[in-house]
């Protein structure tokens, strides 16, 4: 049998775990290729952590070269076009043929369809972007603080964390009583899909925590000069510090080869990964997975974009795409079950989990506020960040079944 090449686009935790598990299942005659702009790989569940400043970003950054295992190798450019009838990807100039292509480009940040946002807000989805808004918390003496929430977006409990950090964060300075912090989303309540329990239980998080909570409120446009948020259809609001979540889309690139819907994202099976292309499959941020409805049970929901999933879907998929490559038949498919930890600063943090594919509707819960929960995130992140041979050593190990313990796979 001769060797197969997997070309796989994307170097986050979907890609790097993607390539890492099929390094370990096939033998060195087939080649593991991971395609990735950046050099160098930032740990995102940890960018919250950074923006008050429980981290430095060498804490978190790490070379991708040293994230994946011997035998990946690791093209840093852009993927700029892909044919998926003939089979290859043009990425800077580079013709790369493949056998199986997976993509694991995530999701890219729009600040400009909403007018003003780009000029007037923090965005805390970018390595650069929450060091800008760590560097403006330290220096802000007082005032109103807006987070707020444009869709879609990525890692549904992030902005809830993110407002519960910042008012710890200046509660610990002595500034609490100096500092209104708010969050405004269009969502009727915080993680709607997960249902009207859970969000009243992180309602109840937000409020102990002092922090202000808007649902139902779309931005529309910002006015840096007046320091104003304009609402659809609400009275303007005005900050003095803004952090906000861009509207996210998916990659052009995937949407010129014909692999998206209408609204841009990839369109797979929820338990295979596969697109509409035999030997072409798709996980985490970039995909558009269903799941049933709960507000209209007729109407479907989209599974949310969260490092969590991506990482459990790259295992069922190495390990598909391994077995088909030998030969072997397999049952292991993706089964929709997902974790969050919801970090509410002070070294605690609440916990979600539940199964996202369950009829007639996803089935969530939140554990009570605690400091286990706090300890399995920063396990995880320590076993991640670790070289794969500690990783994967006795040390590595520990970590992992700590971390497993806690149920944590990744942040949410």
């Amino acid at each position: 049998m001769g060797g197969k090449t997997i070309l796989i686009l994307g170097g986050g935790i979907g890609g790097i775990v993607t390539a890492n598990q099929l390094r370990k299942y096939l033998p060195r005659q087939h080649r593991i290729v991971l395609v990735e702009r950046n050099e160098q790989h930032a740990f995102a569940p940890s960018f919250l952590w950074l923006m008050i400043g429980d981290r430095r970003p060498e804490q978190i950054t790490r070379p991708l070269r040293q994230m994946v295992r011997r035998g990946v190798e690791v093209i840093h450019a852009s993927a700029r076009h892909i044919d998926p009838d003939k089979g290859y990807v043009e990425a800077d100039g580079q013709s790369l043929s493949y056998d199986y292509l997976v993509l694991a480009l995530g999701a890219e940040l729009a600040p400009e369809s909403i007018p003003g946002l780009a000029e007037a807000g923090h965005n805390f989805y970018t390595l650069e972007g929450i060091m800008k808004l760590h560097d403006s918390l330290k220096t802000f003496g007082g005032g109103t603080v807006a987070v707020v929430v444009s869709l879609p977006y990525k890692c549904p409990g992030a902005p809830h964390e993110a407002a519960m950090l910042i008012a710890d964060f200046f509660k610990r300075r002595g500034l609490g009583n100096k500092v209104d912090v708010h969050l405004f989303t269009p969502e009727p309540q915080p993680m709607p899909v997960a249902g009207p329990a859970l969000g009243e239980a992180v309602r109840q998080m937000l409020t102990a925590k002092g922090v202000s909570f808007h649902p139902q409120h779309k931005l529309s446009s910002v006015n840096p000069q007046s320091q104003e948020l304009v609402f659809e259809g609400k009275e303007p609001f005005h900050y003095d510090l803004l952090a906000a979540i861009p509207p996210h889309r998916g990659p052009q690139l995937l949407k010129e080869a014909r692999l998206t819907n209408e609204a841009g994202w990839v369109p797979v099976d929820r338990a295979t990964l596969e697109t509409k292309y035999k030997n072409i499959y798709a996980l985490g941020d970039v995909t558009a997975v269903s799941i049933p409805g709960r507000w209209k049970p007729d109407v479907p929901m989209m599974l949310p974009k969260a490092s969590g999933f991506a990482h459990a879907q790259a295992e069922v998929l190495a390990s598909r795409i391994a077995y088909e490559i030998n030969g072997v038949a397999t049952e292991e498919t993706f089964r929709g079950d997902g974790y969050c930890g919801l970090e509410a600063g002070g070294g605690l943090a609440g916990f979600a989990s539940g199964n996202f594919f369950a009829e007639p509707a996803p089935q969530v819960q939140l554990r009570k506020l605690g400091r286990t929960w706090h300890l399995g995130k920063v396990l995880f992140e320590k076993w991640w960040l670790a070289p794969p041979g500690f990783r994967h050593g006795v040390l590595g190990l520990t970590l992992r079944v700590s971390s497993k313990l806690f149920k944590v796979p990744g942040s949410l």
